[in-house]
């Protein structure tokens, strides 16, 4: 009995150190295959030649537009292009993209009010963005020197706008050597235009920029226009603004009239919400200012009128050169005066240069002040105020 115990017990001890084992040997034989492959992903890095290495160096940053890309795109919107004018009848050769969007509109009818949203059938060259050459070899070496900066482009812009600043500095200091004055030299004409804003120049560059980095430039170009020979360098900043429509067109400026005694004098009229003012402006006077028969000082007993009131003779440094018979009407002080206002910079207008009036304009003197008091909405207490509400 105690044999045949004892023999039992035997057994289960040498099952139980089979089993360890047979563990024991499957974690070992794990180890190995995580030890092995890790081997082979080092020979295999080892093993790799310079050509592949340098294969992928070159490839790091990819287009995502490629020109190949590009080129089955305008293909595939060619025959687009052609089977439509088919469906409508026309010649694919003479088919413009108005008669394209004329024929999406008709065949993919669409109610959504956002115009992005609605289908549309553009040239590859409008709809993918303008992508920049490729900066590198096939050594991976950039091409450009100012590659590592980020903003190769920019930083370009900057180095040959700033070289052109220190060239008429010099071409200055020459002419003064010589002793010629640059006090007769001409300027370069900006009006009528616009540096370019932040998007078109990023446009250009083909490059984002920051707030900052845009102001340094128009800061840099500022200083070039204000230098007395920046003429040398029109074409240069010229390029760098874009012309603004003429407004000059659309404003009437009426010619000067004589009174019985010879004295040049101009009219203008003027509104504000409900208040309306007519203005006669004489030449040669002596700032004098009078509203409906009363002095502008008596009339205006707030500083705040009385400043909006001068602005515009202020704005023309024409301050006590004038005299100025007004005439208004309804409406209160504050309108009143912006009436005034208006009415005044439309008389000054003949008495000062073309210049001068696209000045005025693109101030705001020329332009009426379309606001007007909000009305009063049903179910409110006013505009925008709303009933008090009690709980109870």
């Amino acid at each position: 009995m105690a044999a045949t115990v004892m023999g039992i017990v035997w057994g289960c001890y040498n099952r139980r150190v089979s089993f360890i084992g047979v563990r024991i040997a499957a974690v070992s034989t794990k180890a190995q295959v995580q030890q092995h492959q890790r081997n082979c992903q080092v020979l295999r890095r080892i093993c790799t030649s310079t050509a592949v290495q340098t294969k992928n160096v070159a490839a790091s940053g990819p287009q995502k537009y490629t020109e190949a890309f590009i080129k089955k795109q305008i293909e595939e919107f060619d025959i687009g292009k052609r089977h439509l004018a088919n469906m409508m009848g026309e010649d694919p050769e003479t088919f413009t993209q108005e008669d394209i969007d004329n024929a999406i509109k008709y065949i993919f009818p669409s109610g959504l009010f956002n115009p992005k949203a609605r289908p549309i059938m553009k040239h590859p060259l409008e709809i993918f963005p303008k992508q920049r050459a490729i900066q590198w070899g096939e050594d991976g070496r950039p091409f450009h020197y100012l590659f590592y900066t980020g903003q190769q482009s920019y930083y370009t812009l900057m180095h040959d706008t700033y070289g052109k600043l220190l060239d008429i500095q010099k071409h200055e200091d020459h002419m003064r050597a010589k002793g010629v004055s640059s006090d007769n030299t001409t300027t370069v004409n900006l009006i009528g235009s616009r540096w370019l804003i932040k998007e078109e120049l990023e446009e250009m560059l083909v490059e984002e920029l920051s707030d900052q980095n845009y102001v340094r430039f128009i800061q840099l170009m500022e200083r070039i226009v204000v230098q007395p020979y920046c003429n040398t360098e029109e074409d240069y900043v010229m390029k760098f603004r874009k012309k603004i429509d003429a407004q000059l067109k659309k404003l009437v400026i009426e010619p000067l009239q004589y009174d019985e005694r010879g004295m040049a004098f101009s009219t203008g009229e003027g509104k504000r919400k409900t208040a309306q003012a007519s203005v006669v402006l004489y030449d040669n006077g002596t700032g004098k200012i009078v509203i409906n028969d009363i002095d502008y000082l008596e009339y205006f007993p707030v500083l705040q009128y009385r400043e909006q009131l001068m602005f515009p003779f202020q704005f023309l440094d024409r301050l006590g050169k004038h005299d100025m018979v007004c005439t208004v009407s309804d409406g209160g002080k504050s309108s009143q005066a912006g009436a005034i206002r208006l009415a005044a910079s439309r008389a000054l207008m003949s008495f000062v240069s073309e210049n001068e009036v696209e000045f005025m304009r693109q101030a705001g003197l020329l332009t009426a002040d379309p606001r007007v008091r909000e009305r009063k909405k049903p179910g409110q207490e006013g505009a925008r105020r709303k009933f008090a509400w009690n709980k109870r």
